[in-house]
């Protein structure tokens, strides 16, 4: 079955937030705050309830990125809505341990690597402007 999910690069000081993720899924690879968009809620509201959840942190000046038709990870098929935002307050803190052992602000230059496949997409999004990919 097809999810969406709902991903947000969130910026400050020129930063971007990455946590590493832990668990059966993509694991050991760097991503960002995201997760599945609930029955009617709103992107906008999705990205802020997921900051909240995952790292404790607030957002604000929330904007569409890309669309990815996200295939990669098989038989995980996602539509997954990238977003990007600005760091409004709050330190980034560890609220989901099973799943993220560590968020840290990374300049766009000197990115960790592996980095999780989708973010891939939402950084040539940011820097050329496209907007959807089939991965």
């Amino acid at each position: 079955m097809t999810k969406v999910g709902v991903g947000i690069l969130i910026f400050k000081d020129n930063k971007i937030l990455l946590g590493k993720r832990k668990g059966k899924y993509a694991a050991n690879v760097y991503g960002s705050i995201g997760g599945h968009l609930e029955h009617l809620e709103s992107f906008e509201d999705c990205a802020k309830r997921e900051a909240r959840e995952e790292a404790g942190i607030e957002i604000k000046n929330i904007k569409f990125l890309c669309l990815t038709n996200f295939k990669i990870y098989a038989p995980r098929h996602y539509v997954d809505i990238g977003l990007i935002a600005d760091w409004k307050s709050g330190v980034p803190k560890i609220l989901e341990p099973d799943r993220c052992e560590s968020w840290q602000w990374y300049d766009l230059e000197n990115l960790p690597k592996p980095l999780f496949e989708v973010i891939k997409n939402y950084i040539k999004a940011f820097e050329t402007g496209k907007n959807y990919f089939d991965s």
